[in-house]
């Protein structure tokens, strides 16, 4: 089987033409999966964000609440340490 010239140029025109084709395909879809994933890294960092906020704000709070109650609680404490009553135990009974 000899190929006829003019047809074998046509094959080669198509085989580039597809080529081609496939090409652009394919930078189409490399694209579209950059745009997705630049938008779900981009959500990730709001999350971290968002977290970060969070956390400054519980912080804050926490730092509040230590400030408000730090002498109530020291007061307590040193009450509780320092007031003494000394006295037996019901269970303690004297040998003899």
């Amino acid at each position: 089987h000899a190929v006829i010239p003019g047809k074998n140029r046509r094959l080669k025109q198509a085989k580039e033409e597809a080529q081609a084709e496939i090409e652009q395909y394919r930078l189409q879809r490399e694209k579209e999966f950059k745009t997705k994933e630049a938008a779900a890294l981009g959500s990730h960092g709001n999350s971290a964000v968002e977290v970060d906020r969070d956390t400054v704000e519980r912080m804050a709070r926490i730092q509040a609440s230590f400030k408000g109650n730090k002498d109530g609680v020291l007061s307590e404490l040193l009450k509780r340490v320092c007031d003494i009553h000394p006295e037996l135990h019901a269970n303690y009974r004297v040998q003899g």
